[in-house]
């Protein structure tokens, strides 16, 4: 019994013996805890249909071992007469530790609610704008979290830390305007939408499909292959075409008739288009015009619409109204247009004034022969 007495840094053996007890039996319970715990959810979760104990179970088991080791110790700490500035720091030590733990499950919390469960048949413009909100509110939990452990810490004042961060942050962010512009862009995208993830977009002259919206760029997968990486201000300070959006396609056709056709034939052209476009699924006819007469050609404007955005189906029909006017046309007699240019010379008899020869020349170049 003498042995339990010996003092060893102001404590006993006895009492140090009690403190290796209290964390043997600190992390064994705190690893009980855990284990029942996950089992319990686990079984509360098949016979429930909401997500609170789905969470509860996730945040469980993302329990840190290595936390959950240092709280054992801590509870050790307790049962020892130490310096009184020891048990602060480490009171204070075992608080950011549980800080950390909450800041675990918030984040697991976050990751299920805003980002994993959406995904589960949610739109692409809800992925975006969620991976944002996503990334501002576990910005706000660390934030929140670290000022809190910082103020349980001794001897650290938080109000003159805050000052001080106030005014770096004012001279970082006029050092990186550019980032933190391209950052609350990023933001805009997620809330206003303009544009969403899968959306076909045209931007100036790049065309492509949206793959991913970062903090500071945008990617974007273009038809050839090649990605097209574009910040996110420059993006919003651009005009940006969303094909995606069309519940419909306008398609402007314009072709032109040969001369040589007759009156009653170009009177018969705009039902023959008619008939065309109707025949055709997905399509509906606005309207067939002879709208000009043209230097070579009788021309003719047709605007119909594609009943579906996607450009394959536009092309599609484009190429079977084209082969559907060869056939009508050919039937008809018409013949389409290509740039002519017919000339006409006069076969004027010799007069005494000059050879015939001469006055043709000077008809084809422009000049009048009686004035030379």
């Amino acid at each position: 019994m003498d042995f339990l007495n010996l003092v060893i840094l102001n404590n006993s053996i006895q009492t140090w013996l009690l403190a290796l007890l209290a964390v043997v039996a600190t992390a064994i319970t705190l690893r009980l805890v855990k284990r029942l715990g996950v089992r319990y959810l686990q079984q509360w979760s098949t016979r429930t249909k909401t997500s609170i104990d789905d969470v509860m179970m996730m945040a469980l088991e993302k329990s840190n071992p290595w936390i959950m080791n240092l709280l054992a110790i801590y509870a050790g700490v307790l049962v020892l007469q130490l310096d009184l500035m020891i048990t602060e720091w480490s009171t204070a030590f075992a608080f950011v530790l549980c800080l950390m733990q909450v800041g675990i499950w918030a984040d697991v919390a976050v990751n299920y609610w805003l980002v994993e469960k959406p995904q589960e048949g949610g739109s692409g413009g809800r992925m975006t704008t969620l991976n944002a909100v996503a990334f501002v509110a576990r910005l706000a939990i660390f934030s929140v979290l670290f000022l809190v452990g910082l103020d349980n810490l001794p001897g650290v004042d938080v109000t003159a830390l805050l000052t001080g961060l106030g005014i770096g942050g004012v001279a970082v962010a006029l050092a990186v305007q550019n980032i933190l512009g391209d950052l609350f862009a990023s933001l805009s995208i997620a809330l206003d939408k303009p544009f969403v993830i899968g959306d076909f977009i045209e931007l100036d002259n790049y065309r492509g499909t949206v793959e991913y919206v970062g903090l500071k760029t945008t990617r974007i997968r273009s038809a050839s292959g090649e990605q097209i990486v574009v910040s996110n201000s420059d993006l919003l300070s651009s005009r940006v075409r969303n094909y995606q959006r069309m519940d419909e396609r306008r398609v402007v056709f314009n072709f032109g008739i040969t001369y040589d056709a007759t009156v009653e034939q170009l009177r018969a052209i705009p039902a023959m288009v008619t008939d065309i476009i109707e025949s055709i699924d997905n399509t509906r006819l606005d309207r067939i015009h002879f709208s000009a007469l043209g230097d070579f050609s009788l021309n003719f404007e047709l605007v119909y619409y594609v009943l579906s955005p996607e450009y394959e189906l536009h092309m599609d029909i484009q190429q079977e109204i084209n082969l559907a006017l060869l056939e009508a046309f050919t039937e008809e007699g018409l013949e389409f247009a290509y740039p002519t240019q017919v000339l006409y010379v006069a076969n004027a008899e010799e007069d005494g004034d000059g050879p015939t020869e001469s006055k043709a020349a000077n008809l084809l170049t422009g000049n009048d022969y009686n004035n030379n």
